[in-house]
């Protein structure tokens, strides 16, 4: 599904929005960011299988672990096949091309390596890929503004190629650091398909208030990363290592799924983590904990 105008929310009126949200009730769909068990050791189709026996909606693969699929004889058919015969829909996916960096050539090669991974993605039968400020400099921001024209570039490939890419902020990065960054550099791209792809974990990191997300529209709240993050180590210093099961950290869940409700927005829940003390155990055991925390979560804020 494309993605569409961000302010569709904030268009309509709250109380219009609360009784389309009755009228429609959210029914969330929950997807499986590769991330999670990555440190498993397992390719791509072992991943998949894992994702089909926790009885997971839908993946958000990595493009590093398709590519080495690919790179071993594999082919990205018999990994689709794979997917729909498990009941699966590949809603996002993570890659890290370059596209948002000042320096002409390498943004050039950001591009192309964007193409390759939107067609990857495509022959997988996804819609989406997540676009991050990778390769943005550490020590300064970059110009909204011309992230802005480069997200609308990498928008309008996406359109070639069938792909959506979705502007993603990484909380504590100085290009794309917060919601309203994020959000703004979509709102100037001037694409129809522009989107969003929030994240529990950098919302906090970046130190945007939850609240930003009530200003977006179902539209744009089409995928949203799931997790949750401990008192300690404070906002200064936590890693995305330190991310934990949804319910198992101070994070305000009820609040922000609530928030979808009264924006009408039902975005598919990928469920993302980094944690190494989940690497150690099997990885079934972990997709599954974690899609029972995702599912007591939603019923714990009652939506």
């Amino acid at each position: 599904m494309a993605c569409g105008t961000l302010a569709a929310g904030a268009a309509a009126s709250p109380a219009v929005a609360v009784e389309a949200a009755k009228a429609s009730p959210a029914r969330f769909r929950y997807g499986l960011n590769m991330s999670t068990i990555r440190g498993q050791g397992l390719d791509a189709a072992g991943e998949i299988d894992v994702a089909i026996e926790a009885g997971y909606d839908a993946i958000e693969p990595w493009l590093g672990k398709l590519r080495e699929h690919v790179e071993r004889g594999g082919k990205l058919a018999d990994l689709r096949k794979r997917i729909e015969d498990g009941g699966l829909t590949v809603e996002s996916a993570i890659g890290f091309a370059p596209w948002i960096v000042d320096d002409e050539a390498k943004r050039a090669e950001g591009f192309e390596e964007a193409k390759r991974d939107m067609d990857v993605i495509a022959q997988l039968g996804g819609t989406r890929i997540a676009a991050a400020p990778a390769g943005a400099p550490r020590d300064r921001g970059i110009d909204p503004m011309r992230i802005a024209e480069r997200y609308r570039q990498l928008l309008e490939l996406g359109d070639e190629m069938g792909v959506v890419p979705q502007i993603e902020m990484w909380g504590g990065n100085k290009s794309i650091g917060r919601v309203s960054t994020a959000v703004f550099i979509a709102m100037e791209s001037g694409h129809p398909k522009a989107c969003f792809l929030g994240d529990v974990y950098h919302t906090y990191k970046g130190g945007s208030a939850f609240e930003a997300l009530l200003q977006l529209g179902p539209q744009a709240l089409q995928t949203f990363h799931m997790n949750d993050y401990p008192a300690d180590p404070p906002r200064e210093t936590i890693r995305d290592e330190h991310r934990v099961y949804p319910g198992d950290g101070i994070a305000p869940l009820d609040e922000i799924l609530q928030g979808f409700r009264r924006v009408g927005a039902n975005p598919v829940l990928n469920l993302e983590l980094f944690n190494r003390s989940y690497w150690q155990k099997p990885a079934i055991e972990v997709a599954r904990t974690g899609l029972a925390k995702m599912k007591a979560a939603v019923a714990k804020a009652g939506v």
